[in-house]
């Protein structure tokens, strides 16, 4: 992706193209971190909690889920 030119409001606001949005996933609402690296400003999006759920994966065997389930059965007073 070659240098896309940007608009700067009067407040400073920097405002990216509906491309760059896409491209990185920036949604209304979300947030982004910035970092100045000697004078380039990088702006990174952070994930949402959601998105961070969705991306967490846990491998268990049938064996491990199911002690899991009778676990917070337990805890819960459902089971045994």
């Amino acid at each position: 992706m070659s240098g896309i030119i940007l608009k700067v409001g009067k407040k400073g606001e920097i405002y990216t193209t509906r491309m760059i949005r896409e491209k990185l996933g920036i949604k209304e609402g979300g947030k982004v971190i910035a970092y100045v690296i000697g004078n380039t400003l990088v702006i990174t999006p952070l994930p949402s909690i959601e998105e961070k759920i969705k991306r967490t994966v846990i491998k268990l065997t049938p064996t491990e889920a199911e002690e899991i389930s009778e676990e917070a059965q337990r805890e819960e007073g459902i089971y045994g």
